[in-house]
Order: C-alpha cells, then structure tokens, then sequence
C-alpha cells in the first residue's frame, strides 16, 4: 500500500512523532490512521523501557506557581544529554508536569514509591468498608486489591491523567516525548507547596 505525504503530515501533526515514524506506523498498519496512533504509543513505550536502564543525569527544574500565588511547585525532570536538557520541548514537558502537579496534588512519583505502611493502613480502611458485605472472602480480597490499585494510581503523578487532556497520562505523555526526542527522561522528584 502507498502512503502519501498528506497522511504522514497528519499523523506527525497529530502525534509529533519524527516523520520517518510516522511513515513506518502506517505502512505497519495498511494506512488505518487510528491503529496508527496506537502503534505509535506502543512504540514510545517500548522505547521508553529500552532506554530504562540508562543512566538520565541531565535534565532541568522547572518551577510554577499558580496565578493566585498560593500554589508553588518545583519539578527535576531528567534525561541522557544536555542537548535535550536545553530543548524547548524538554522544557515545555517539565513546565506542563509542574503545573500537573499544582493542580491535581500528586503525593508520589511513581506508585512504587508509595510506602508499605501507607498502603497497609489503606488496606485496613478498605477492608473495614466491606465488612458488613455478605459475600465470599476471595471477592472481597479481588475488590480491595482493585480499589487499593486504584488508590495507589490517584496518588502517583505517572499515573494520573493529564489536566489537559484526559485521555492521557503523564506516564503516557513521557512515552510519547520519549519517542519523539529519542532519549530517557524521568521525573526524579517534585516539591508542592500550598498556603
């Protein structure tokens, strides 16, 4: 099948990955636009897990405090290379998690990062809620470990979905720029302050 430019224009424009990708995506997907997009997203992931074990020792802090001034937040954002630490759309993507952070209060990067004993007390609070329920002790075991990945997924930043478009999650939206800038990046730490 034959690709033309206007389809591969649309699909960067749409996605921002690099030209060439988006030629690949939709070969590999006989032209379908929307299986393109998916291809794509698969890929900025798998990208994302391969560059996982390199070292990102670049990167740049991005701050934001919100219009009212009772809203501060300081980011690390990393990556590999200086050259992507000085980008406009690394700095951009830091800029947007900052302000992700201000608005949606995230406690913890990742949800690994949530503490044991927090997530033991969750447990327990669970738990209690179903204890009045009148069915088997393996379901409410599958509920609870459900509602307690759930609680685990509010309060980390990676999983969270965007402010600014819902549909995506911080996790995803770094795989994406992943993708297109071809380099590891992370978020090592944040900072919120509320007045």
């Amino acid at each position: 099948m034959t690709i033309n430019i206007k389809d591969i224009k649309e699909l960067r424009d749409k996605t921002k990955a690099p030209m060439m990708t988006c030629k690949e995506a939709l070969e590999e997907n006989a032209g379908d636009f929307d299986k393109a997009v998916e291809w794509l997203k698969k890929k900025g992931a798998l990208l994302a897990a391969k560059k996982a074990d390199r070292d990102a020792s670049e990167g740049v802090i991005a701050s934001y405090v919100h219009s009212n001034n009772k809203i501060g937040v300081l980011l690390e954002l990393s990556c590999e290379t200086d050259f992507v630490a000085r980008n406009t759309e690394f700095k951009e993507l830091a800029q947007e998690i900052a302000m992700q952070v201000a608005a949606s209060n995230p406690q913890y990067v990742k949800p690994e990062d949530v503490p044991d004993k927090e997530l033991e007390n969750e447990r327990e609070v669970i738990k209690e809620m179903f204890k009045k329920e009148k069915k088997p002790q393996k379901i409410l075991d599958k509920i609870a470990e459900g509602k307690l990945n759930k609680f685990k997924e509010e309060i980390s930043l990676t999983k969270q979905p965007l402010v600014k478009n819902p549909e995506m999650t911080v996790e995803e939206l770094i795989s994406e720029k992943t993708l297109k800038l071809g380099e590891k990046m992370e978020i090592k730490q944040f900072v919120r302050y509320e007045i």
